[in-house]
């Protein structure tokens, strides 16, 4: 019903608009202050075609035909600064809504051509950048990160924040230009690297945009970056690295012993604060390979290795330093292993962590990290603070300029994060709280138990948080619950349940159909 009224009510206003002026070169270009536009062109694409699978930019898979609209590229240079900074701005030719929408992108890439598509099929136009490096390698920055006279300050800081902030302003000009009128209402979609981009607008540009919302958000960056290499620190540092299957079997143990605490079973652990499962106690017993089949032993080493991965990176006195993935999460992407026909497994480095620490820490992007120690983990994440908070950390919980602005800004984030730990955004929020206690009024928080990284895994994932935004901005109407949707069947159907503002958590009430939202409620524990 809610998804109803959201729709009825954002379609009472809009008209489809239709261009005013020829999609060509003779577009007007941009001023943009300290910036030399160094190419611009533009021409109609017609019959655009892409699919794209699994979640991106808060969106489902799309499998998009037939799509026209008027392409914009605009190339521009910082002055004295050597970069060169590719922005596309994509089009409606006809049923513009009205609205302008700036797209985030992934991993060290800042933006992705083709993530366009979903907003311009959607009737939006649309915003991307490359910040000055290319979208290829997503996770590794050692082809851009580093020059002639060490890191490349001005790269990282097109990547962390003024790229965003200038295809914003060009966007919305060209828009301007090309409807004859200015948008509407400008919102700001991305998930993980977009959500750090959006949670840096909120911080350090507040009028750009009207509505942000800003999934699982890379933010507090020098702290959860580090944190991502510490499994592959502790497998080193035990010289031990576990089998994936017996990571798996460590994982569906924890959800066996913990998935009762939120008040249903359902293979989901929603309340990972609550976990107390010990997995030293698996040390010694058998486990099924989920791979072959094979029954097997848990490794004497298994117990120590997973506890100190999910407590996190910690100093020489045992005192955390950041936090680690939660109970029910999936070890393969930040404790990935390679086993060997001979047998031997060995660790992994996390690639986008790794880069990190290679280029941007030791400055060197043939440095062996393998070889760091527990001693020295602390130094590090202090020497990224030191050098970068300034750049990157994106941890400013000061927005009254935003609240000010009249912004408003969903975050959702997945319980079961497998790359950010959604204790790192519940920190960020609280530190907004505590200075400021009225902040639901233009920022909430969200959490998807059972949910991996901007989607995934088993859990309900958000319908359409934009569509949320855009109701609390254009009408007032807060979002007391984010309507969300699984595809984990229970008793064969498809699990509806909404999600609830953070503090708050979303309980079964213990006797209804556990596939409905109806049989859950906001509550403030389990």
């Amino acid at each position: 019903m809610l998804s109803l009224l959201l729709v009825s009510f954002l379609s009472s206003w809009v008209t489809a608009l239709p261009a005013t002026a020829p999609c060509s070169d003779s577009l007007p270009k941009p001023v943009l202050g300290g910036a030399t536009i160094t190419s611009f062109t533009a021409a109609v694409v017609h019959n655009y075609a892409v699919n794209i699978t699994g979640e991106s930019n808060n969106w489902t898979s799309h499998n998009i035909t037939g799509l026209s609209f008027c392409q914009v590229n605009i190339s521009l240079t910082h002055v004295g600064t050597g970069d060169l900074v590719n922005n596309q701005v994509w089009l409606p030719i006809t049923g513009w809504n009205g609205i302008f929408l700036g797209i985030g992108g992934g991993g060290y890439a800042a933006g992705n051509w083709q993530s366009l598509a979903p907003a311009v099929s959607r009737g939006y136009a649309a915003v991307s950048t490359d910040a000055g490096h290319t979208q290829s390698n997503s996770s590794d920055a050692t082809s851009w990160a580093l020059g002639n006279a060490g890191v490349n300050r001005n790269l990282l800081l097109d990547f962390a924040s003024k790229s965003v902030h200038d295809m914003t302003k060009i966007g919305k000009a060209i828009t301007t230009s090309f409807y004859g009128s200015a948008p509407k209402y400008s919102y700001w979609n991305g998930c993980s690297t977009g959500g750090r981009q959006g949670s840096m607008e909120a911080q350090m540009y507040p009028g750009d945009y009207d509505g942000i919302v800003a999934g699982a958000p890379a933010i507090n960056w020098n702290d959860f970056t580090p944190a991502q290499q510490w499994p592959f620190t502790v497998m080193n540092n035990e010289g031990f690295a576990p089998e994936q299957c017996e990571f798996t079997a460590v994982t569906a143990a924890a959800i066996k012993a913990c998935d009762h605490l939120d008040g249903l079973t359902d293979g989901i652990i929603s309340a990972p604060g609550l976990c107390d499962f010990d997995p030293e106690t698996l040390v010694g017993k058998n486990y099924t390979c989920n791979t072959d089949g094979t029954t097997r032993r848990f490794s004497p080493k298994i117990g120590v290795v997973v506890k100190k991965i999910w407590q996190g990176p910690v100093n020489s006195k045992g005192a955390p330093l950041w936090y680690g993935i939660t109970p029910g999460t999936n070890f393969s992407s930040l404790a990935p292993t390679e086993t060997f026909a001979n047998g031997t497994t060995v660790p992994l480095p996390f690639n986008i962590s790794d880069s990190w620490f290679r280029n941007y820490i030791f400055k060197n992007p043939e440095h062996n990290t393998s070889t760091i120690t527990y001693t020295e983990f602390p130094a590090l994440i202090t020497q990224s603070h030191a050098q970068y908070d300034t750049l990157m950390g994106t941890s400013n919980a000061h927005l009254a300029s935003f609240k000010a602005a009249g912004g408003k800004m969903i975050t959702w984030q997945g319980l079961a994060d497998n790359l950010i730990m959604p204790n790192g955004t519940m920190n960020y929020f609280d530190r907004v709280k505590k200075l400021d206690p009225n902040v639901m009024d233009y920022y909430r928080v969200f959490f998807a138990p059972g949910v991996g990284h901007c989607g995934g895994g088993s859990g309900p994932i958000p319908n359409d948080v934009l569509m949320n935004l855009r109701a609390w901005v254009e009408n007032g109407t807060a979002p007391d619950v984010l309507p969300a949707s699984s595809a984990y069947a229970i008793n064969g159907t498809v699990r509806h349940q909404n999600l609830c503002p953070y503090p708050l958590v979303s309980k079964y009430d213990g006797k209804g159909d556990p596939a409905k939202a109806a049989s859950f409620s906001c509550a403030e524990s389990f």
